[in-house]
């Protein structure tokens, strides 16, 4: 049986290397995503540090904290060290991180090009594992006045009435509209319903003086602008 006194503990290491002790010295900032996580879980096993466990963790994961946050309790569970309550721990947290950038994308800010557009819709649409489609009015001045989901559908595709795309926006009086859906797929090529909607829409808003600005195709990393390739 191994001896308790031959474990190194974290109690035993140089304090500046405490993940605890070194946030509260040194701020959180100083921390590694592999020291936080070790907070979180508190302590490791017999034969493993709650580092030594979090950095095993982010391995598996290639230290990509976006993958880690899609593991369920039963994937977590599978690391020896891992129990239920510090499974729940991380998905807390990382929820919780997920959330706050949502909050941040909630908010109504100038859009100035699709890079900021897929700042905004990314959070919203880029992990998702079935289709949405999401229209964002604007104002004279390019300021979101609303985002809103029009169709919700599965792997593949969804369905849009554009009637509905352009009531809204008369009752918001906006000038312009953006387009923005997501491919769960990862792909960035427009399918060919892509390219018939985004004609249908931008014709009905041509008759209606409501600009049709841009349409982005959005996955978890990455986007692409039919404005950016001069497809609109």
């Amino acid at each position: 049986m191994t001896s308790y006194k031959n474990i190194l503990t974290i109690k035993h290491w140089n304090e500046d290397d405490r993940p605890r002790e070194k946030l509260l010295n040194k701020g959180k900032v100083v921390l590694s995503n592999t020291e936080l996580i070790a907070i979180l879980i508190g302590s490791g096993s017999r034969n493993e540090s709650a580092v030594e466990l979090s950095k095993r963790i982010l391995i598996s994961v290639n230290n990509n904290l976006n993958e880690l946050a899609k593991l369920s309790v039963d994937d977590l569970i599978k690391f020896k060290g891992i129990g239920e309550a510090k499974s729940i721990s991380i998905i807390t947290a990382l929820e919780l991180g997920r959330r706050r950038i949502l909050e941040e994308a909630l908010e109504k800010p100038k859009i100035t090009g699709s890079k900021s557009v897929f700042n905004v819709m990314q959070p919203i649409l880029g992990e998702l594992q079935h289709e949405e489609f999401w229209i964002i009015y604007l104002n004279n001045a390019n300021k979101i006045q609303l985002k809103t989901q029009m169709s919700k559908g599965g792997i593949t595709g969804t369905i849009v009435d554009t009637r509905l795309v352009f009531k809204k926006a008369i009752e918001l009086s906006a000038t312009g509209i953006i387009l923005c859906h997501n491919h769960p797929s990862g792909t960035l090529k427009p399918s060919a319903s892509d390219l018939n909607l985004t004609k249908k829409i931008k014709n009905g808003g041509e008759v209606l003086d409501i600009k049709v600005l841009d349409h982005l195709i959005i996955t978890e990393k990455d986007y692409f602008s039919f404005a950016d390739e001069n497809m609109i």
